[in-house]
């Protein structure tokens, strides 16, 4: 199942936007070996310890544990290159190469080879060296400086638009658009995926608005950065928060009409100065209702919008549940693989697995005799 089924990924163990990447290509029917260190100690997630059975970003796919600082180990993982599609990295530039398993050495050995690349700040520049989180890169892109309200500081947006948006996401684009290039001439490439990179292609359209004069650099003073008093958010009587997106005229028009305010009571609808007193005016009529009374009176119009929900409670939506759009597996409740094919759906193909859960087993697969396996056992570069 999944449109990648015959594909063969191997991913160097790594945390956040790396193992993203393969959960997306593994959700996707593609064969993704996730190649653990011998002697982790408690799992990492985004490099938070977090047990195996909750680490969903690594779902979908078998574990073998390598001694990478081992030349032994370094080969079993070349071995496996001879018959990949692609290799996923995640280390800060440099490192494979330390190992024995730069990009040089392991398309000498499957010229075809896809070779991913995940980095924050990129393979070269000033700051490829350097530690650095999600937060770090998108404020480097100018997106960080993007979110956040008029007058106060700007906000994280989890770490979505760095890690898994500029990072994951695109690492996955770049993969398998290698993938498909290498089928047609026959040699392989490195994709270099930089976060900060990813963030600022995701910037595109903000930057093309302020080149044009349209939007400009003040947090929560534009179209959709929550300063129109008709995008945005809005506290409810009961402490909840609904979401207006009511952009287009005649939404715009159903929202006034719902809320009880005369189409002639808030003209020039643009004038930026008058926002804030027009937002104030609304945030009043949202809190004498609460957000499932609202919820009744305007999901499914054309006004353009949701209730806010929680973790807890997005699972439960009706929408949600009508779509699959989360799954339980293993008891975890988790979004489900997206986006979805017509003819060869994707699929989770299991729960986070133990470290090394899958080791002899992956390398029978990938062409190691048993003999060889049991050696490498014995002498402690695989577990």
């Amino acid at each position: 199942m999944g449109p990648l089924q015959g594909c063969r990924i191997i991913e160097l163990a790594g945390i956040g936007p790396a193992p993203f990447c393969a959960m997306l290509l593994a959700d996707m029917g593609a064969e993704v070996v996730r190649v653990d260190r011998p002697s982790r100690g408690g799992d990492l997630d985004l490099g938070i310890p977090l047990p195996r059975r909750y680490s969903v970003l690594l779902r979908s796919r078998r574990s073998a544990r390598v001694d990478l600082k081992d030349p032994a180990g370094a080969e079993v993982v070349l071995r496996l290159v001879e018959s990949a599609d692609a290799l996923i990295e995640g280390f800060r530039p440099g490192v494979a190469e330390r190992l024995g398993l730069g990009p040089d050495v392991c398309l000498a050995r499957n010229p075809r080879l896809v070779y991913g690349r995940m980095t924050g700040w990129g393979q070269e520049g000033p700051l490829a060296p350097a530690a650095g989180h999600d937060i770090n890169y998108i404020a480097l892109a100018g997106a960080l400086h993007s979110i956040g309200p008029a007058g106060g500081p700007p906000i994280v947006p989890l770490n979505l638009v760095g890690d898994f948006g500029g990072g994951g996401a695109y690492l996955a684009l770049g993969v398998l658009a290698g993938i498909i290039e290498a089928r047609t001439s026959g040699q392989g490439q490195v994709v270099d995926a930089a976060m900060v990179d990813g963030a600022a292609s995701l910037m595109a359209s903000a930057y093309g608005m302020h080149a044009a004069g349209m939007q400009t650099d003040g947090r929560g003073t534009n179209l959709i950065d929550g300063g129109a008093y008709y995008y945005g958010t809005y506290e409810t009587a009961d402490g909840g928060w609904v979401a207006i997106g009511s952009i287009e005229r005649r939404f715009y028009d159903q929202l006034l009409e719902v809320l009880g305010i005369g189409p002639d009571e808030l003209p020039e609808r643009d004038d930026r100065s008058r926002w804030p007193e027009r937002r104030q005016r609304l945030a009043e009529i949202f809190r004498t209702r609460t957000r499932d009374e609202w919820t009744t009176l305007m999901e499914g119009t054309d006004i353009c919008f949701a209730p806010v929900l929680s973790l807890g409670e997005a699972p439960e939506h009706e929408h949600n549940r009508a779509r699959g759009t989360f799954v339980e597996v293993d008891g975890v409740v988790q979004p489900g693989p997206a986006p979805r094919f017509s003819r060869t759906p994707s699929e989770i193909q299991g729960p986070p697995c133990s470290p090394g859960a899958h080791t002899a087993e992956v390398l029978a697969d990938w062409g190691l005799a048993t003999d060889e396996i049991d050696r490498l056992v014995e002498q402690g570069t695989v577990a």
